[in-house]
């Protein structure tokens, strides 16, 4: 690990989240910087934050872990929310795997929607750290998320970690494109950062 610091980590809700949006926008443009200078609008910093200002919307449940150094350099973030009955995350859904897939309660499934570690920190577990930490302890059944098929790092991830692909799904967003929609039962154990 950079420096041989360990990490720790630090929850947040939706109003806590609001307050971190200069770090969540600091840790997106470090993870993401080859995507950002790709040109693709779908990656560009304005709709990333437009999207994460939607997410935060307090009625969702939305939970931010970030991942921080001894001192207090923010290395890495994670959330996501419970999926309620009237979530849109399966609006887009190319087919539906079996009958009922996308009925949703608030206490089904928990969609996992980002996980971005800082360069300089990858490949060091804190990805599998900021996954484990952020799902473990979730009262969901089981917990979604959406991968582009040609993020190869992050699916060798994603299926190591216990993922299993169950569709494609084309999101609503602006410029969005079809990801893969990997499915996790739940729950997790945490997994420790050496």
């Amino acid at each position: 690990m950079a420096d041989h610091q360990k990490v720790s980590f630090r929850r947040f809700d939706a109003t806590g989240a609001r307050q971190l949006r200069d770090t969540v926008e600091l840790i997106y443009r470090d993870a993401y910087a080859d995507a950002i200078a790709s040109g693709d609008p779908f990656d560009s910093v304005e709709q990333f934050m437009h999207r994460f200002d939607a997410y935060t919307a307090p009625e969702r449940g939305f939970e931010l872990v970030v991942a921080y150094t001894t001192d207090g350099e923010p290395v890495g973030q994670s959330w996501g929310w419970p999926l309620g009955e009237r979530s849109a995350w399966w609006n887009g859904l190319d087919e539906e795997p079996e009958p009922g897939f996308t009925q949703e309660d608030g206490h089904r499934t928990f969609a996992l929607s980002e996980i971005m570690v800082r360069r300089s920190w990858t490949g060091q577990g804190v990805a599998h750290a900021l996954h484990d930490e952020l799902l473990a302890g979730r009262t969901e059944q089981r917990a979604t998320l959406l991968v582009e098929q040609d993020n190869h790092n992050a699916y060798r991830a994603y299926r190591s970690w216990g993922w299993k692909k169950v569709g494609r799904l084309h999101p609503g967003w602006a410029d969005a494109p079809w990801f893969d929609v990997l499915m996790l039962p739940l729950p997790v154990a945490p997994h420790d950062v050496a």
